[in-house]
């Protein structure tokens, strides 16, 4: 049993996807004691692991409840932020898509931001590293890493279709959105293994659980870094028997993103001064830029009512058809569970001016699938969604008070800047153009845009997109590498202007990636783990 005042060489606050990578790494030396700490629960359950199972856990207990403040450029409305509370963090919850970006993305870490060693040359090595895929191999891909990679097992006849109609609108096909470009309509290759989900808890620190110098606490919240002077010394936390303490030899890493991150820091007095006194907290080390350049994609869907019962959401409602398809699944790992039920999609191109893709479609042979989504009748719709991948519009996370169980204020801020507006009105052109093409128009009843609007002119478009839009569950940046005034951390993540801290998730992307950001985040962890270890 763990004591209160017990000291690790490394504690690593937060057990999603970056904390699972960097316990299991750091803890590969016997001689080093690691503490992860993570304020959800264990990855136990067993919608976690059924790869369709994601649809039930964008909302309840293994999630945050996090929500934006009024959004001034969505109509005003308050937007559901669902991020992993939960061992795995989003990756216990996610859709499992894996894609990493482009390349232009690292190389403008590197070039832009003053970000030595994260090009995209120098990335890629921990993208392999991490990787166990089981279709592709070298040069883009690895196959002996913890995390499990694979194609979709059964893909749904929508999801084919689809991907033909994206080629009738003219995207090529794309068979590897990892290689040698983004452009392109497939498959997504999903972070899954043997038909189960295969996130960083069970990749990464499943295997390393038996380690006698690792500990694993669940149901842990951290209330704040202890510093002494300008050194980071341990953790103050809350758990079943109260407030704790836990020091650190070496370093505190802190790991609990994009919104989790800024508020430790800034309840451990870190942080920009105004933040810090509106929540009455004492200002230990002044640092303007943490919380700030909140960046996210903004999400915009479309559901279609099909001409005929097919689609995967049928399961929600006929329990004969539910009972059939669990028996499959656990007989052989296959059928309507084993799916991601985000099996397709794309990366296309707002304007010919763009360099790299800066869309990207998803689609769901499903309707009403996730938290918030309107739906069909169960078993006749499906859903297409698109993000402008390089928003320009930027938010921010403040803390609320210096309670550490409030949570934050999060101001996505999307859509203030008008050219993401026009880039993501390209999308639901686009999203409407590929689903008249021949392969898809034959199962398509009815277009059900949400609130029954049509869209006729620029102005319908556009307000359709200031009234739609909601996060993609991408957010990342307020804690930006780099080495401006404005950045928190340095290229090897240390906490700019104090000894014994670093941040390590997707939080310290000074700008975000070209697409999901799971993969992204896993690289981080690797990259982090390989900083710490040689420094």
């Amino acid at each position: 049993m763990t004591l209160a005042h017990e000291t690790f060489d490394y504690i690593i606050a937060g057990g999603g996807t970056a904390g699972c990578v960097l316990a299991a790494r750091l803890s590969e030396d016997p001689t080093t004691r690691v503490l992860l700490l993570e304020a959800g629960h264990t990855d136990r359950h067993p919608f976690i692991h059924v790869p369709a199972g994601f649809a039930k856990l964008t909302a309840g207990p293994y999630q945050w409840g996090f929500s934006s403040v009024p959004q001034k450029h969505c109509d005003d409305r308050v937007i559901p932020l669902a991020q992993g509370k939960v061992l795995g963090g989003g990756g216990s919850i996610n859709a499992q898509v894996y894609t990493r970006g482009a390349r232009a993305d690292y190389d403008e870490w590197a070039e832009a931001y003053g970000c030595d060693g994260w090009s995209a040359k120098e990335v890629h090595e921990h993208f392999v590293r991490s990787e166990a895929n089981e279709r592709l191999a070298a040069p883009h891909h690895g196959v002996n890493g913890p995390l499990g990679v694979s194609d979709p097992i059964n893909p749904h006849p929508l999801s084919k279709a689809f991907v033909q109609a994206g080629q009738e609108f003219g995207l090529p096909y794309n068979a590897d959105f990892n290689g040698e470009t983004q452009h392109g309509i497939g498959l997504y290759q999903n972070t899954t293994r043997n038909g189960r989900r295969c996130s960083a808890a069970v990749g990464y620190l499943r295997p390393a659980r038996s380690r006698r110098n690792l500990v694993v606490k669940t149901d842990v919240l951290v209330n704040r870094v202890a510093l002494s002077g300008s050194r980071a010394t341990g953790v103050e936390v809350s758990d079943r028997g109260g407030i704790q303490t836990y020091r650190a030899k070496r370093e505190v890493i802190i790991a609990a993103g994009a919104f989790g991150s800024p508020k430790l820091l800034q309840l451990s007095g870190i942080g920009h001064p105004d933040d810090l006194k509106a929540a009455g907290i004492e200002v230990q080390h002044m640092l303007p830029g943490v919380g700030r350049n909140l960046q996210d994609h903004c999400d915009l869907d479309i559901v279609f009512e099909l001409n005929r019962y097919q689609s995967m959401d049928r399961l929600n409602l006929v329990r004969p058809a539910t009972a059939l398809a669990g028996l499959e699944y656990l007989a052989l790992r296959k059928g309507p569970l084993a799916s991601t039920v985000v099996e397709a999609g794309g990366f296309s191109y707002s304007t010919p001016e763009e360099p790299t893709p800066d869309l990207q479609f998803h689609f769901l042979p499903a309707a009403g699938v996730e938290a918030g989504i309107a739906g069909v009748r169960p078993g006749y719709g499906c859903t297409l969604n698109a993000v402008y991948l390089r928003p320009r519009s930027r938010g921010s996370v403040r803390v609320a008070s210096a309670d550490p169980r409030e949570q934050p204020r999060i101001d996505p801020n999307y859509l203030a800047d008008d050219y993401d507006v026009e880039r993501s009105m390209a999308g639901v052109q686009q999203m409407l153009e590929i689903m008249e093409q021949p392969s898809m128009a034959r199962h398509i009843k009815a277009v059900h845009l949400a609130g029954g609007v049509t869209l006729k002119s620029r102005d319908d478009y556009r307000r359709f997109v200031h009234a739609h839009g909601r996060t993609a569950y991408h957010p990342v940046g307020t804690c930006a590498m780099g080495v401006s005034e404005e950045s928190v951390v340095a290229p090897d993540l240390t906490v700019h202007g104090l000894e014994g801290l670093r941040v390590a998730d997707s939080s310290v992307m000074p700008r975000i990636v070209s697409s999901n950001t799971q993969a992204p985040t896993v690289m981080i962890g690797e990259k982090a783990a390989e900083l710490v270890l040689s420094g």
